[in-house]
């Protein structure tokens, strides 16, 4: 029993630690440290790609890559935030070959387990965001030696316990991810508006906790799931544009927690190599475009979006209707 238990604070501290590294370091660190300059961090997301591929390709046992993954993260991190470009592509392939290898670890967790890690990493996350981003050098250390010591304690078996009902297309997580990283980096550029700058890290990290357990217990049929999310980031975007802080530090927050626990739902369910291809284009494609499109200033166009997916959502809707009729 104590075994059990030891495993699954592990697990928890294994996935928590690991995401919070990525949002503080990799995510939001790096990137303002280096004024958002896409030319001087490229080799980040290029190392990235090539470590979600090295991920399958190398053909040892899951701990030892993750063993190897990490050692770098940690010898890089004694040096951050002065990164070569060498070093930022090392980082980018131990990051990148982390995140697969992360989510097939979640495989072995229950959606508890599921939910206190995720939890445990919005909220560690949000209180720790405020902090100078060059000055994280101690932070990015902690969190990778943390990492590194729950992978000797993490559980060996897959958990049996289902996660989520359905499979989502890797269309629909690319779109929702996009829309984050969108308004995720326009909100970390504006000066009249910021959530985490605002004083309402409270409410964040409390909606966080909610999204996150708001999907994992509450189930709805697929297309209205989808819908739900759509319509929870359009009105991230209205409160946005309307300069409604308050309200949108309840709203943001709980649908990157819900939209992020259908994704980990879906990828789960894939084999390791299914799982690398598809964080190349939602970990780093979709988020980069995002980033793209805060830095050209063009977030006032992603309302279009909405009424595409919207109008395809209803559609895949009837079409289901009309199945079920017939059958």
């Amino acid at each position: 029993m104590q075994n059990t238990k030891l495993n699954s604070i592990a697990l928890i501290a294994f996935i928590a630690s690991e995401l919070c590294y990525y949002l503080l370091i990799a995510q939001t660190g790096i990137i303002e440290h280096f004024s958002s300059n896409i030319y001087v961090i490229a080799p980040l997301p290029i190392g990235g790609v090539i470590g979600s591929l090295l991920t399958y390709f190398l053909k040892i046992k899951s701990e030892k890559k993750i063993f190897i993954f990490l050692f770098f993260q940690l010898l890089i991190s004694f040096f951050y935030p002065n990164f070569s470009a060498i070093m930022l592509f090392i980082l980018g392939i131990s990051v990148g070959g982390l995140a697969p290898l992360i989510i097939n670890e979640l495989k072995k967790a229950t959606p508890v387990e599921m939910g206190l890690a995720l939890a445990t990493s919005y909220t560690v996350g949000t209180s720790l965001f405020n902090t100078e981003p060059s000055g994280r050098v101690l932070i990015a250390i902690i969190l990778t030696t943390v990492t590194l010591i729950a992978l000797f304690f993490l559980p060996k078996k897959q958990s049996e316990i289902k996660n989520g009902l359905y499979e989502y297309s890797l269309f629909s997580m690319i779109l929702w991810i996009y829309l984050d990283s969108s308004l995720f980096e326009t909100l970390s550029r504006d000066v009249n508006i910021s959530i985490w700058r605002d004083g309402y890290s409270l409410e964040i990290a409390l909606f966080h906790i909610i999204g996150v357990f708001t999907a994992i217990r509450w189930q709805m049929q697929k297309n209205y799931k989808e819908l739900f999310i759509i319509i929870l980031f359009a009105l991230s975007y209205l409160f946005y544009f309307l300069q409604e802080s308050f309200i949108l530090s309840l709203i943001y927050p709980f649908v990157i927690s819900y939209y992020n626990v259908v994704i980990l739902q879906t990828l789960i369910k894939k084999d390791l190599k299914t799982i690398a291809l598809y964080m190349i284009f939602i970990g780093w494609f979709a988020s980069g475009a995002g980033l793209f499109t805060a830095l050209e200033s063009l977030t006032l166009f992603v309302p279009s979006i909405f009424l595409i997916s919207i109008f395809k959502i209803i559609n895949s809707q009837q079409q289901y209707n009309k199945e079920l009729h017939y059958a």
